[in-house]
């Protein structure tokens, strides 16, 4: 693979992560203005399982080896980069004013936002993670100038894709049901995900500028998207409620993203 080719399959990736987005948010054109329940069990139990595999073999297992190769004591730089990544969404999370889709109570600083520009903003929060990530994979794999590099680059960006359309249609179908028009609940639904591919540029770049401290750019992605695992798919899928498809939803995400990563890594 030619370092053309490389580059094209980079702005593939991330462009395909925003593309499911919006084609998500264009079922808004298509399906009542309400989301059910079992709905939304399924994609953010499939998100949840999506992001925790991404994690473990798309960010973690990688900056341990990048950690080891510098001549670094591997779980050091890790650590630190993933609790860094965790405590950096805890402070947005207080301090962003945003609100849940399960949630009347907005989060975060006071404010006179609207609820429909809240839903917007808790979504558009958790997807700078998740374009980080994919930033940083494709970046590392630039870098190195590794064909299977880019091609397990690819497949992160394909499971975060994947994750993405439901996500689309999840936010869409909220803001359509709180009045507004389908068009504007799906521009709005697209807008939230331009922050990914934001992210993800972002990603690269530091990749190509400070490769030195990849460990702990690699640990802090992972660090924040747990956080969003932990603190809002996992509560708002209502899987402590003994729900066996939002269950069953995580463990396929999390299969569907481990052979992702594993086949084409």
């Amino acid at each position: 693979m030619g370092n053309l080719s490389k580059e094209l399959v980079t702005v593939f990736g991330i462009a395909f992560i925003a593309l499911m987005t919006s084609l998500g948010s264009a079922m808004v054109f298509f399906f009542k203005n309400t989301i059910s329940n079992q709905f939304k069990r399924i994609f953010l139990g499939f998100a949840a399982g999506v992001m925790i595999a991404a994690s473990i073999w798309s960010l973690i297992m990688p900056a341990l080896e990048e950690a080891e190769l510098q001549g670094m004591i591997g779980w050091i730089p890790v650590t630190i980069g993933f609790m860094g990544g965790g405590a950096f969404l805890l402070i947005i999370d207080n301090l962003l004013p945003h609100m849940h889709l399960d949630s009347d109570k907005p989060e975060g600083l006071k404010t006179r936002s609207k609820r429909t520009t809240l839903l917007i903003t808790a979504v558009t929060l958790h997807n700078i993670p998740e374009g980080l990530a994919v930033g940083l994979a494709f970046g590392l794999a630039l870098q190195s100038g590794s064909a299977i590099g880019i091609t397990s680059a690819l497949g992160l960006a394909i499971g975060i894709g994947l994750q993405n359309f439901p996500e689309g249609a999840a936010i869409s179908l909220p803001l359509r049901q709180e009045g507004m028009t389908s068009f504007k609940s799906f521009y709005w639904g697209s807008l939230s995900g331009i922050v990914e591919p934001i992210a993800a540029i972002i990603g690269v770049v530091l990749a190509s500028y400070l490769s030195a401290i990849m460990p702990w750019f690699l640990a802090f992605a992972a660090g924040a998207m747990i956080y969003v695992v932990v603190e809002e798919l996992i509560p708002e899928a209502h899987l402590g409620e003994h729900s066996n498809t939002g269950t069953i939803a995580v463990m396929i995400g999390f299969v569907i993203m481990m052979i992702l990563d594993v086949a084409l890594g």
